[in-house]
């Protein structure tokens, strides 16, 4: 069973999903009022944080399927992932529509194919980007980073990202990151899945425009031809909208839980915040 943090009441459950090498800190201590309105669950993906981290192939479907043991039982759930995670709310979603009443996307990699996700890490903006399509380097880079800079990691990303976030970057193994990245960032067809969901179901995006792990551009053009979805790109954010930008993230998420309480149709109040 994943490891899973459930926090506060109310009618509306939200559940959180975090990235790659994400846990359940990563969102924790910037809950704020989210903890007092409604039921919070954080849960720690299969191979991250304090979850198992058996050797198995980290595929969308086993990380789904590990997701569902957790969340069946506190349906219906609002979902909000971020990077790695917002695709796995996808796949969630797409697969257990009767579960999911809205989704939340933070940070969300979208490339098309493997390739052009190739393509984007070999000649786009992020120095050193090819050590993520190679899988060899990729693992050396893993186990070094645990084994022999894990201690003072939280040091060497201080201007980042906070130091708990810091610290549990390196609570996995290198088969459960390497295998999640190929499995699902570069393998997995999200469009195909967001295409697919029933229209009841909320879509919100939200995305930083300084974000070079998740270019923008390809979010917009997903959400370009889904007039029901409502995208919010957040100035000068990177990948992390949750960590630069708690209060507004905060409120949107509010304001999409507000939406999918509603009736079909009765989306104005959000529409107005949002664009």
């Amino acid at each position: 069973m994943l490891h899973t943090e459930i926090r506060g009441q109310g009618d509306q459950t939200l559940v959180f999903i975090p990235g790659l090498g994400g846990t359940t800190r990563y969102w924790r201590s910037r809950l704020g009022h989210l903890n007092d309105r409604h039921r919070v669950v954080l849960v720690d993906l299969l191979g991250f944080g304090q979850s198992p981290k058996p050797w198995t192939r980290y595929s969308v479907e086993r990380h789904v399927s590990e997701l569902h043991q957790v969340l069946e039982p506190l349906a219906p759930v609002s979902l909000v992932g971020h990077s790695l995670g917002a695709l796995l709310t996808v796949a969630y979603a797409a697969r257990y529509p009767d579960q999911v009443k809205s989704i939340i996307l933070l940070g969300m990699p979208y490339f098309g194919s493997q390739r052009n996700a190739y393509n984007y890490f070999r000649r786009g903006p992020i120095w050193g980007g090819f050590l993520f399509t190679n899988i060899v380097l990729t693992t050396v880079t893993c186990i070094m980073t645990r084994r022999l800079f894990g201690r003072i990691l939280p040091y060497l990303l201080r201007r980042h990202v906070s130091r708990e976030v810091a610290e549990d970057l390196v609570l996995h193994t290198w088969r459960s990151s390497t295998s999640s990245l190929w499995e699902v960032v570069y393998r997995y067809d999200t469009a195909h899945d967001l295409q697919n969901l029933p229209a009841r179901i909320v879509v919100l995006l939200i995305h930083g425009d300084q974000d070079v792990m998740a270019p923008v551009t390809k979010v917009k053009a997903l959400a370009a031809n889904h007039a029901d979805w409502r995208l919010r790109v957040l100035p000068n954010v990177d990948h992390h909208p949750f960590l630069r930008r708690p209060g507004i993230c905060r409120t949107l998420f509010e304001q999409s839980l507000a939406q999918s309480g509603s009736k079909p149709g009765s989306s104005n109040a959000f529409r107005q915040i949002v664009d």
